[in-house]
């Protein structure tokens, strides 16, 4: 379900979107009813699972982590550092996946610098 997540700017409907599909899954795998009005939170606990939402940030600091540790002149680099010219739409602009990336880093007291050691990033994106 989660193929490719580490580049998707995730809006909150769809992390509720996937969130339904792995609970159904998750209460299969458990001989849970939806009726037996369990919490999700200890279904999850029983089979040692996190939830999506942390799975989409990790994934996603991953893969940040990765590319700021590759050379300056690396294609994927140059592409997540790119800034479109010209005017943006009217209206609220949409979170980009760079936005959501540095809330991410804010909340767990992450940089760039951080990046470069991958066992201290990898620690820190266990974390939580």
């Amino acid at each position: 379900m989660l193929h490719g997540s580490e580049t998707w700017p995730v809006r909150k409907e769809n992390v509720v979107a996937l969130q339904r599909p792995e609970m159904r899954m998750v209460r299969w795998r458990c001989g849970i009813k939806l009726k037996d009005r369990l919490p999700s939170k200890e279904l999850r606990e029983r089979l040692g699972i996190d939830d999506i939402e942390l799975v989409l940030q990790e994934n996603r600091l991953r893969w940040y982590g990765l590319v700021l540790r590759k050379d300056d002149d690396d294609w994927v680099k140059k592409c997540m550092e790119y800034e479109v010219q010209g005017p943006r739409p009217r209206g609220r602009p949409k979170r980009t996946w760079r936005e959501i990336v540095r809330e991410h880093c804010q909340a767990r007291k992450m940089n760039k610098e951080d990046a470069m050691d991958r066992c201290k990033w990898g620690k820190i994106i266990k974390d939580v």
